[in-house]
């Protein structure tokens, strides 16, 4: 897989925890830059983390799938960009107000931020990618849309959160498409 479509991967997965990000500076507007850092560097482990781990989950049963490795990714993706998609498009009453100076809070969030990386993870597993490379951008497009998501909080407010993982599961249907059609075309 080239760099381009880890990146756009990358970009997918980071949707999730720019939009709790978001809330993260909405809710701490005061937050210091440390404090943010913090939040960023451990939303981005899971992320990175979890990819590599279900890499390596996936290549125990990868043999197994080489027949359907695209089908496996597309059917991942899709359902993952579907989801996405209804959580964005879901219209919330009331907004709870997260403590995120929990640290218990903080990992829950982090855990459920990253299951779709760990189902990245798998798919990766059936398609060959170097995982380390891929955990790598992941962590580290997770860390940047992190820290620009608790930024723009601060200032910008809530509004775009849900904007944001309407597109987050677009682009991770679209990858799934193109895994597809390269495997079917080739």
């Amino acid at each position: 897989m080239d760099f381009i479509t880890i990146l756009a991967i990358a970009t997918g997965l980071s949707f999730d925890t720019f939009a709790v990000s978001l809330s993260y500076g909405v809710v701490r507007y005061k937050i210091l830059f440390r404090q943010a850092l913090r939040v960023a560097a451990l939303l981005a482990l899971f992320q990175g983390g979890l990819t590599v781990t279900g890499y390596f989950l996936g290549s125990a049963i990868s043999n197994a799938l080489k027949t359907v490795d695209h089908w496996v990714a597309l059917g991942l993706l899709a359902f993952l960009g579907i989801r996405m998609i209804v959580e964005g498009l879901k219209k919330e009453d009331k907004k709870e107000i997260i403590d995120y100076s929990k640290p218990l809070v903080l990992l829950t969030i982090a855990l459920g931020t990253s299951i779709d990386a760990f189902a990245v993870g798998i798919s990766f597993a059936l398609l060959d990618v170097k995982i380390w490379t891929a955990g790598v951008i992941i962590a580290f497009v997770t860390l940047l849309a992190s820290m620009t998501a608790i930024r723009i909080g601060k200032s910008a407010g809530e509004t775009l959160g849900q904007k944001v993982e309407i597109v987050g599961g677009v682009i991770l249907i679209a990858i799934g498409i193109k895994i597809f059609l390269e495997h079917i075309l080739a």
